[in-house]
Parts: C-alpha cells; sequence; structure tokens
C-alpha cells in the first residue's frame, strides 16, 4: 500500500502556506530564515514526491541541489544577522533600512 500523491502536495502546500505567512508577519530575521527553509523544505516534498510518482531521480537530484542552496542561505543569513545583532542590539529586520547610508 502506496501513499497517493496527493498527501503530498497538501503537505507541501500546507508548509509552503506556513512559510509564505511567517516571511509576510515576522519582523525578527531568525523567523524570517526558518521561514524561508520551510517553503524550501516543501519544494523539495514536492520534487521527491513527484520524482517518485514518475519513477525517475531527477526530482531527487534537484532536491539535493535545493538543500545545497539552503545551506549556503543559511550560512549568509547568520552573518547578517550577526551584523544586524552587533550594530543594533536587536534582529528585526526593519531596522537594516537605515544600514544603506
Amino acid at each position: 500500500m502506496t501513499v497517493p500523491i496527493e498527501y503530498y502536495v497538501l503537505l507541501s502546500a500546507g508548509m509552503f502556506c506556513i512559510g509564505l505567512f511567517g516571511i509576510l508577519t515576522r519582523r525578527n530575521a531568525l523567523m524570517f530564515l526558518m521561514s524561508v527553509e520551510l517553503m524550501l523544505n516543501a519544494a523539495n516534498i514536492n520534487l521527491i514526491a513527484f520524482a517518485l510518482l514518475h519513477g525517475n531521480l531527477t526530482g531527487q537530484t534537484f532536491a539535493l541541489f535545493v538543500i545545497a542552496l539552503a545551506a549556503a542561505e543559511v550560512a549568509i543569513g547568520i552573518g547578517i544577522i550577526l551584523g544586524l545583532n552587533r550594530n543594533f542590539g536587536d534582529v528585526d529586520v526593519t531596522e537594516a533600512t537605515t544600514m544603506r547610508w
């Protein structure tokens, strides 16, 4: 007995919506990064589910690239967050507009 593809797509859509809600409503940079990671993981679930459905490894290969992209995004994001915390004492992303000039 296998799990139908619709369940994977619904799980992925739910995770993506939660991540999008987190990006649109949060001002904390750490929550922003976690929301982006949630959205990337939702895309990975879709890629792997459709690779399983079609019986090839292309989706899994792309999922590995997305995981590598997420790791690079976190490394750069943590550096930006540490800079925000060092300069402003807070990780509020709305304060970063004062760093332009």
